[in-house]
């Protein structure tokens, strides 16, 4: 489960990518392109292909951004299953209870993961040059970004990830060193406080 609960969580870092300053492509005019509203919040279309399957596993449901508390990942099918993602800790929630908490002051991961969330958030150039090889294009088109894990333990728990997006982030691509391959597929994006709802807002 603490595994599981820690890759969903680097996959909701890497939503957050809307405010990803995708480090060293064309910095100014990846950055240039990219919204960075105060929250934002859309639909995300996950398969995951798990090595020696046949069959991906898929989901969908919703997620927020929320400029300087965190991300929240809410999957609806095929099972109800929610994450908060915050600069101190990842709490993973069935229904209204708490299921899981992990506290960055006590699991090495889970500081690595919130650096990498809130370098993301933050446009941290500086500390993402310093966790991943980056390297990308942009036209007028949008613009693509392959990260890859500097940090052996990062490295170990999500492979390689690659990023294509225009204004805000369309999909993400990621390739574990299992040889799992998991792609989220981003719409139905919305920005501003409204963008969440009233059980959306609470969670913060």
């Amino acid at each position: 489960m603490r595994k599981i609960l820690i890759t969903a969580a680097l996959l909701g870092a890497c939503a957050a990518a809307p405010a990803i300053a995708h480090a060293a492509a064309p910095i100014a005019k990846i950055q240039a392109m990219l919204a960075k509203p105060e929250v934002l919040c859309g639909r995300f279309d996950q398969t995951k292909q798990l090595a020696g399957m046949k069959k991906p596993l898929a989901s969908h449901g919703r997620f927020c951004v929320v400029a300087g508390k965190g991300v929240l990942w809410r999957t609806l099918k095929p099972f109800p299953n929610t994450l908060r993602l915050t600069r101190d800790e990842i709490v993973h929630f069935q229904g209204e209870r708490v299921a899981m908490r992990l506290e960055a002051k006590n699991e090495p991961v889970v500081r690595m993961i919130n650096s990498v969330l809130f370098s993301l958030l933050g446009g941290d150039l500086a500390q993402l040059d310093k966790l991943f090889e980056v390297d990308g294009t942009a036209d007028a088109a949008g613009w693509q970004v392959a990260l890859k894990a500097r940090e052996p333990a990062l490295a170990k728990a999500i492979g390689a990830i690659s990023l294509e997006g225009g204004a805000h982030v369309k999909n993400i691509v990621m390739n574990e060193a299992s040889g799992d391959k998991t792609t989220i597929v981003f719409s139905a994006m919305q920005a501003g406080a409204s963008a969440m709802t009233s059980e959306e807002a609470a969670l913060f």
